[in-house]
């Protein structure tokens, strides 16, 4: 490790103050018909509120509850027609979003996206397992199972041990091998879930 590479490690940082978590992320979206399709009835999430825009009344504000009390929300307005083609990435855009899914539905999401016709790429992430589809407005999205059952105030931990090991042995990403390790190492009894093989998609979605 050089002077300048930056610490991985679980530990808070001494900073002026800290945040508390994820409240919510709002994203600008088309109509509201085609959000509510994707999100609510594709995807599962509850609309839990829908007001107007507060900084914009011409347009609606829709929250959705992502499964853990987490808000995504969208600005809409009608005359928005969606666009399915995939983004132009620059500095400050949105690359993709990430939901969790439970490892025992992976192959039934796997149906419901297809019979959907929703186009979707599967990989083995090394430290999790993914599906990349893309929304009514080309935002890619993927869909990560956990390989492991790991607490949710151990996570960081867990990855931030992964990531010592990783280095320590030299390899180029995390691989399931160093979550075991890391694991191991904290003493945490972890079930490992079933899920199916696929391509490790390392390079690209």
């Amino acid at each position: 490790m050089t002077d300048d590479t930056p610490e991985v490690t679980a530990e808070r940082p001494d900073s002026a103050f800290r945040v508390t978590g994820t409240d919510h992320i709002t994203l600008i979206g088309s109509n509201e018909e085609d959000t509510i399709e994707f999100y609510r009835d594709m995807l599962g999430m509850a609309l839990v509120l829908r007001q107007p825009n507060l900084d914009d009344p011409n347009s609606t504000h829709l929250f959705f509850d992502t499964g853990d009390g987490r808000i995504l929300t969208f600005f809409v307005q009608e005359d928005r027609q969606s666009n399915p083609q995939p983004h132009r990435h620059r500095v400050g855009s949105v690359h993709h979003l990430s939901f969790s899914i439970a490892a025992e539905d992976f192959v039934d999401i796997k149906e419901s996206l297809e019979a959907a016709g929703h186009g979707f790429n599967e990989f083995d992430r090394g430290i999790f397992h993914s599906l990349y589809t893309r929304d009514h407005n080309g935002l890619t999205i993927e869909l990560s199972a956990d390989k492991f059952d790991v607490p949710d105030d151990r996570r960081g931990e867990v990855l931030a041990t992964a990531q010592k090991l990783r280095v320590e042995d030299g390899s180029e990403f995390a691989e399931e091998r160093h979550l075991e390790a890391a694991l191991e190492e904290l003493g945490i009894d972890a079930e490992k879930y079933e899920l199916p093989d696929a391509d490790s998609g390392v390079g690209g979605v």
